[in-house]
């Protein structure tokens, strides 16, 4: 007996169906979490693509669903040009289905690699295990292509069933999205398949006790998260003695036991670092600006803060810039220095602007002096807590690229400035940093200016949260990492296996059946 999902009214209207299951569909994500709607419109529309026919249907059928979820997905991504003088924000509203057209494009791929191995009697086991492995290689596809936008991929909606998501520790995200459209399919076939899936992630949810990172030791140095709560339309230049104000009120005091007092993303508005030409200071002393981030650091603390630091030609002349964190010691001495390799297209840089600026186009972030990459991925070697690795922002959302693979950090520090981004983006972001957790078996301190900043446990667990849009600070023992993983040691060459191993079963089973 077959289940009666099969027999949901699909044929009249697919095109809007399958818009309208995508939609749905982005549901599963933060901060909402219905994750099992999510299983519920993927079976839909594989049921939809199965039934195209000819692969010009199914892939708008893929089109149309994925044009749905992303822009339902990516609204936050709105919110960002509420902040941006130059453009009116109402063209936010018209970004975010632009940038939904194009990322449509990897699920209609997957659909039209699945419907060329569609059974003729409807969706099989051999289907959906291909449609699976090609949701795998799209999504990574995904993760690459243009630079990469890996916003929410698949395998994030399990976060409610950590014990799921930690799935991610031996196969990686891209794989466990692939895992998901499984046993999302199982809902199309016999009701058997829906059990055993069904068995298979209880047993997974209930195995979270068992996979818990060990507790910190108390006597271990400290982590402080500090979060302002200072919106993006009060960080006017301007406004930086406001913004300084704010950070130290919640960076607290020196105790016995060292601190690494961690601060969010761009927060500093003064160039700290000396050497500059006199003229880029605009009449503020760098040694003042760096003694007041510093004054309440106790002996053996140490300060991560993020700001912009200048690049210069040989004329003296400001020729690019760097989204930065330094890393500071009580004496005011800049001791490390990290600069952010992923920028962001449009934020802090311009593509094109040969074409894009006779249009009127322009930077999300204000300024006319673009980015430049930093090396990758690198750690701070810090007195007293070792190897600190940082991923700046959206860095943190690239599964596989976020450890220097040569030197293992103790922990990674992300800080981030979520408050471009609405209500839906802070909690999506938080959520891909959790998945990096897991994957790495590293703990993650995210701060950032208006939330939600986190100490998040190498299992994934949230230790300790500054909740949306409050100012205030978060402090504990710096958590353990864990031995490192599957995936850790292994990145996405296991999201290819696990495809091609669905890949090679499907066509394995295909083959017994004739």
């Amino acid at each position: 007996m077959r289940p009666p999902f099969r027999r949901l009214p699909f044929r009249e209207r697919p095109a809007l169906y399958s818009l309208l299951l995508g939609a749905a569909a982005a549901t599963g994500f933060a901060p909402l979490d219905w994750w099992p709607l999510t299983l519920v419109c993927l079976a839909g529309w594989m049921i939809l693509v199965a039934r195209a026919p000819s692969i010009r249907a199914a892939l708008w059928r893929g089109w149309l669903f994925g044009l749905g979820h992303f822009t339902v997905n990516n609204n936050w991504f709105q919110h960002a040009f509420d902040f941006q003088d130059q453009m009116p924000p109402v063209l936010g509203y018209f970004a975010a289905v632009a940038l939904a057209l194009y990322l449509a494009v990897y699920p209609m791929i997957a659909a039209g690699i699945a419907w060329r191995f569609r059974p003729r009697v409807g969706p099989d086991l051999t289907y959906v295990l291909i449609f699976a492995a090609a949701w795998i290689a799209t999504e990574w596809l995904r993760s690459v292509m243009f630079t990469g936008y890996a916003w929410d991929p698949l395998g994030v909606v399990w976060l409610p069933l950590i014990g799921v998501a930690r799935l991610s520790a031996l196969v990686g995200t891209y794989a466990l999205s692939g895992l998901t459209v499984l046993v999302a399919g199982t809902l199309v076939l016999h009701w058997r398949a829906v059990g055993i899936a069904a068995a298979g992630v209880a047993l997974l949810a209930l195995s979270a006790p068992l996979t818990r990172a060990p507790a910190a030791d108390p006597a271990s140095p400290r982590v402080r998260v500090v979060q302002p709560n200072i919106n993006q339309n009060e960080r006017n230049e301007d406004d930086g003695d406001r913004v300084m104000a704010a950070l130290l009120a919640q960076s607290g005091r020196a105790g016995p036991v060292p601190r690494l007092v961690v601060w969010p993303e761009g927060v500093v508005r003064d160039f700290i670092e000396d050497d500059y030409p006199p003229y880029a200071y605009q009449g503020r002393d760098p040694f003042f600006a760096r003694y007041r981030m510093t004054r309440l650091l106790g002996p053996r603390d140490l300060l991560l803060a993020g700001g912009t630091s200048l690049t210069f030609d040989r004329n003296d002349q400001i020729n690019g810039a760097g989204n930065s964190v330094w890393a500071q010691a009580p004496d005011t001495r800049i001791i490390a220095r990290y600069d952010k390799a992923h920028l962001v297209p449009y934020g802090e840089y311009l593509p094109l602007p040969w074409l894009l600026k006779p249009l009127g186009l322009a930077r999300l972030v204000p300024g006319d002096i673009d980015f430049n990459p930093g090396p990758g991925p690198r750690n701070l070697t810090l007195p007293g807590f070792g190897e600190i690795g940082v991923q700046l922002c959206y860095e943190i959302i690239f599964s596989g690229q976020v450890v220097d693979p040569a030197h293992r950090p103790r922990l990674l520090f992300n800080p981030s400035n979520d408050a471009w981004f609405g209500d839906w983006g802070p909690p999506q972001h938080l959520a891909q940093a959790r998945m990096r957790a897991m994957e790495e078996g590293l703990p993650i301190v995210r701060a950032t200016p208006t939330g939600i900043s986190a100490i998040i446990a190498a299992d994934g667990r949230l230790l300790a949260t500054v909740p949306h849009e409050t100012a205030g600070a978060v402090e504990l023992p710096i958590p353990p990492a864990l031995p490192p993983t599957l995936f850790s040691r292994l990145g996405n060459a296991l999201a290819a296996i696990t495809a091609l191993a669905l890949f090679a079963i499907a066509i394995a089973i295909r083959r017994r059946t004739r």
